[in-house]
């Protein structure tokens, strides 16, 4: 403990920035700038007594308003203010700051003793680093403050009590109290630490041998305070207000820990509660190993180890299985990770890591049967079917293609690759992939996410629990991508043999063997598939059906199932061969044949509503006679009983509509059709009632829904010579449109449009050219011809063959080239009766898919430039064509 000790009248100035030092404190303090390594060398290094210093706590300019005078060094001041401010300028810098500043310094301040002193490394800049270790003695108080070369120097007076005025300040009973309640708090705080720390003896040495007024200062420098709170305490010359000062931050940090025993006593109340439920557990778990009744969470998770046991997992797999499962035993089920984890170990013990489903021994002629028997015509797609089972029965372990079906809607795709499982005995997952934009969905979400699952693959095969099934991927066509991922681009790494063998899931995050599952895909349209994931797929286009085919189908499927799904028979109604070609000839006009049976859905309803409100005559068994409803009235008004049949729940629906059979089965005819389906929606005479005028000819398009006839119209009106383009069509047919005016334009003396002298078709007219059902978009270039048939037929004045229709891409040149979706479009033409198709010359091997009855009810003209189009679309030919130099 430092002695009292006699100041010079002159002290070098160690400025303490935000810091306060306290008489009997001990600090460390690292000098870095220039003014304080300054200091240090020519005050305490260079003497060999180590000398006294003056520590002034100062304070940044940035971190205080300006109180009492601004002050140059050299000036002069007493107790007028308890801050000075201190401009320093460029010639004189403070811990190395070059720029002007202003520091506020205190002006009490305290007397050190450098109890030890190091010098560090010199850097190759010349800088050298001191480390002092700094007693604090006594208060001082500056009054004068002025520059010793690059560090400061003050005038200072003593503010200590001498030895005769602390005696008579201890005879005080003010002095008396508070130094009694001071060292009572101060025993009080000491005993508390004494809890934590092993130091509480020494700390009451210095109580029992210090002053109690040096001990106030020692006391409140050991605690973390705030820097006001320190000045205040220096400022505290008067050692009965530092007493009380000191008693009450005592006081706080001693209620401050206190409060932080208290909480750290209710956490680990809380702990030890938990604790002691874990020992409560084990012991409700001793208990119930020793009665038998082993039913709780420890008796779950070995279990589940057993059934992971049992899964068949690779080496590897149930490597990491087994470090979850040890993980998962040493957690309580109350922790939030603990039921993560257990459905994370039952997805690995539930999915089929080596059980496949035992497939059976492969017909060829009994799966042609079936085929032939799910599905009418679809020649060669059953061929391309059949020559993959084939292969698999010769090879079952082969690598076969991935099988990807397009086609419009309802024409069967899905039920075909029901069929190839059924074919082959295995299980069937369907994976819908339309409107997909997350990656995840492929994938799965990592475990790390809340509400994390795996993938559909995944939960597929969890769900079938085999790993060799057939796996439809359902309009494969439809997946979008957005900041989430491209699922297509997830399906890469599905659909390829070379990658799908570790394929992996982010949630399952080990490797699983997809090679074993045989893989068919659905699709409307080609287009939207990516190239990548469409190169990994082989194609098998599905076209529309004919209407013989879709009678075929309707009569020997669609019929039998509309009625068995409507409680019906055909003892109750019969639809003839003719009214169904009569509903596919005016109700649908489709590829597939979706509406065509939701049309005889209707008819059925209506009658299942007929012989359900049936009461004429009702017999209740084949034993019982008729009861008329007059009769039933009459015994039910004399109260007599009446004898019922009870139709049991096993029974089928053709013996429960036994018993509302009625004399005479209903028979469909034109009325029924009209009275239950409406009017007509189409008509064979719409295509001649649509180009009686010139200026309309019928094109051919293909659409995501199969083949439709687009008409197209041409008028003239007044005008400066524009182009008018309607329709809501793209980029590429208005491109089409405008070839077609110009080269219209540029034969048109040749082809007699116009005379040598007005071979201006535009001059003084507008052309305005129309795509009915203007609410569907239209692209393209097959509409080249097409909108050339029209101009002309237009400025001829010459009507089109309302039986013609035709397709092709034209050049300014006028060459007719090959367009795609011939088959779809060629079918479009027959369900809409056209007898005769124009198509490009190159298109003729196309004409190889198209059924041989459609080509048979079809006369296929082909062109190969576009005079050749015009000499056939037209009656009679194109009379003016013997003129023509072209």
């Amino acid at each position: 403990m430092a002695e009292s000790v006699e100041l010079p009248s002159r002290l070098a100035i160690l400025p303490f920035r935000n810091k306060v030092l306290l008489p009997g404190a001990i600090i460390r303090i690292r000098c870095t700038s220039l003014s304080s390594v300054k200091l240090v060398e020519q005050e305490l290094w260079q003497r060999e007594e180590k000398g006294l210093i003056g520590i002034l706590p100062v304070r940044d300019a940035a971190e205080t308003t300006t109180v009492g005078p601004m002050l140059s060094p050299g000036s002069e001041f007493g107790e007028r203010s308890s801050k000075i401010q201190v401009g320093i300028s460029d010639s004189h810098k403070v811990d190395g700051k070059n720029q002007q500043e202003v520091i506020h310094w205190h002006t009490r301040g305290v007397a050190a003793r450098a109890l030890h002193l190091s010098r560090g490394v010199e850097k190759p800049s010349g800088r050298v680093t001191y480390t002092v270790v700094l007693e604090g003695l006594c208060r001082f108080s500056v009054q004068e403050l002025s520059t010793r070369g690059t560090y400061y120097t003050a005038r200072i007076a003593p503010l200590d009590m001498t030895k005769a005025e602390m005696e008579q300040v201890e005879q005080d009973p003010d002095f008396i109290a508070l130094s009694r309640q001071f060292k009572v708090t101060a025993t009080e705080l000491i005993s508390v630490l004494e809890q934590k720390q092993k130091t509480g003896g020494r700390t009451k040495v210095l109580l029992e041998t210090v002053p109690v007024h040096k001990l106030a200062d020692i006391f409140v420098a050991s605690f973390e305070i705030s820097f006001e709170e320190q000045l205040s305490m220096l400022d505290s010359v008067d050692v009965k207000v530092r007493l009380s000062k000191a008693t009450e931050l005592v006081d706080r940090h001693l209620q401050s820990i206190r409060v932080a025993e208290k909480i750290t006593q209710k956490v680990e109340g809380q702990l030890s509660k938990s604790q002691k439920e874990f020992l409560l557990r084990q012991q409700m778990r001793a208990i119930k190993e020793e009665l038998g009744d082993n039913d709780d969470d420890e008796d779950d998770v070995a279990a589940l180890e057993r059934k992971m046991q049992s899964a068949g997992m690779p080496p590897n797999i149930w490597k990491h299985a087994q470090r979850e499962l040890r993980r998962l035993k040493k957690m309580q089920p109350q922790q939030p990770g603990y039921n993560s984890s257990r459905v994370y170990l039952e997805l690995l013990a539930d999915l089929p890591w080596q059980t496949v489903s035992e497939e059976c021994e492969l017909d060829l002629r009994a799966a042609k049967e079936s085929l032939d028997s799910d599905h009418y015509g679809l020649v060669k797609v059953k061929q391309r079917i059949i020559e993959y089972l084939a292969v698999r029965k010769l090879k079952p372990d082969a690598r076969g293609p991935v099988l990807c079906f397009v086609g419009p809607p309802g024409v069967g795709k899905t039920s075909l690759a029901s069929s190839i499982a059924a074919a082959l005995g295995r299980k069937f997952v369907r994976i819908s992939l339309g409107g997909v934009k997350d990656e995840a969905d492929i994938r799965g979400h990592r475990r790390t996410y809340i509400g994390s699952m795996p993938g559909r693959l995944i939960d597929g095969l969890k769900r079938v629990a085999v790993c060799n099934p057939v796996i439809l991927l359902d309009e494969v066509d439809k997946t979008g991508s957005d900041v989430r991922g491209d699922p297509a681009s997830a399906l890469l790494e599905v659909l390829d043999p070379e990658q799908n063998k570790t394929f992996n899931d982010h949630y399952l995050n080990v490797p699983f063997d997809l090679s074993k599952v045989i893989f068919v895909a659905t699709a409307n349209r080609v287009q939207p598939i990516p190239p990548p994931l469409l190169d990994r797929m082989e194609v098998i286009e599905l076209p529309g059906y004919t209407p013989e085919e879709k009678l075929r189908i309707a009569m020997r499927h669609l019929i039998p199932r509309v009625l068995d799904q409507h409680g019906l028979s055909s003892e109750f109604l019969r639809i003839p061969e003719a009214m169904v070609k009569l509903v596919i000839q005016r109700y649908t006009r489709e590829a597939g044949v979706r509406n065509l049976e939701r049309n005889l859905a209707a008819l059925a309803r209506a009658a299942a509503v007929r012989v359900a409100s049936k009461d004429n005559a009702m017999p209740l068994s084949k034993d019982m006679p008729r009861l008329g409803a007059t009769l039933l009235e009459s015994r039910l008004a004399d109260g007599a009983e009446v004898e019922m049949e009870v139709i049991p729940m096993g029974v089928s629906n053709h013996e429960i509509s036994n018993a509302f059979s009625v004399a005479s089965p209903m028979v469909v005819d034109e009325a029924m059709l009209e009275k239950v389906l409406g009017p007509p929606r189409y008509d064979d005479r719409e295509t001649a009632e649509r180009v009686a005028t010139p200026g309309v000819s019928v094109g051919l398009v293909w659409t995501a829904f199969g083949g439709e006839v687009q008409f197209v119209e041409a008028t003239a009106m007044a005008g400066k010579g524009d182009l008018h383009l309607t329709g809501q069509l793209g980029d590429v047919i208005k491109e089409s449109a405008q070839i077609a005016l110009t080269w219209v334009r540029a034969r048109a003396a040749d082809l007699k449009l116009a005379s040598t002298d007005e071979i201006n078709l535009l001059e003084g007219r507008d052309i305005h050219i129309h795509f009915p059902a203007g609410a569907v978009p239209k692209d393209g270039p097959s509409a080249g011809v097409t909108l050339v048939t029209a101009l002309v037929s237009l400025f001829s004045q010459r009507r089109v063959r309302a039986d013609t229709a035709m397709t092709g891409e034209m050049t300014l040149r006028g060459l007719v080239l090959p367009v795609g979706g011939v088959k779809d479009k060629v079918l479009a033409a027959h369900r809409y009766g056209i007898k005769r198709v124009i198509l490009p010359e190159r298109n003729l091997k196309d004409l190889v898919e198209v059924p041989p009855a459609v080509l048979a009810s079809l006369e296929i003209l082909l062109a190969k430039r576009m005079e050749d189009v015009l000499e056939q679309a037209f009656e009679g030919g194109c009379p003016w064509r013997q003129h023509s130099k072209l």
